[in-house]
């Protein structure tokens, strides 16, 4: 044995609040990965329009990612965590409906109907679906007292 003191053991406050901020970072890399990965395609869909382009909506998607990012890390307040999960789950959510379903055009929106699977398409789900899990859980464990 070493004669080397130790530290104090770790109290559960301390684990909680450093898994916490590992998902408040996950989720931050994982919407950022979103906004980059949006960002990066629109001009690719600028062709694909209504009253509005799908490219335009892929940079109103990344700008959202972008923004749920920086409350998630800096903010760290419920209604920053609130609105980080809504964009992350919206996102999924829309992802996968015009993967698998043909919804056509919906007033302004295009038609968005896409049933192919790419690189960055699986990387911008699984971020989103990472994101929704590291949100959630920091939904469901919030430090007493703070909102």
């Amino acid at each position: 044995m070493s004669s080397q003191p130790t530290g104090p053991p770790a109290r559960r406050g301390d684990v909680g609040r450093l898994v916490r901020g590992a998902a408040r970072l996950l989720a931050a890399a994982c919407l950022a990965v979103d906004a980059y990965v949006h960002a990066d395609l629109a001009d690719q869909y600028d062709g694909i329009s209504a009253s509005i382009s799908q490219g335009n909506l892929f940079r109103i998607e990344a700008a959202l990612a972008a923004l749920a990012a920086v409350l998630v890390l800096l903010w760290r307040r419920l209604p920053g965590d609130l609105f980080a999960t809504a964009v992350a789950a919206g996102g999924l959510a829309l992802l996968l409906v015009y993967r698998y379903v043909d919804v056509g055009e919906l007033g302004p929106v295009p038609n968005m109907y896409e049933p192919i699977w790419f690189g960055e398409k699986e990387a911008t789900a699984v971020a989103q679906a990472v994101a929704v899990v590291a949100l959630v859980y920091l939904l469901l464990v919030r430090p007493r007292g703070r909102h």
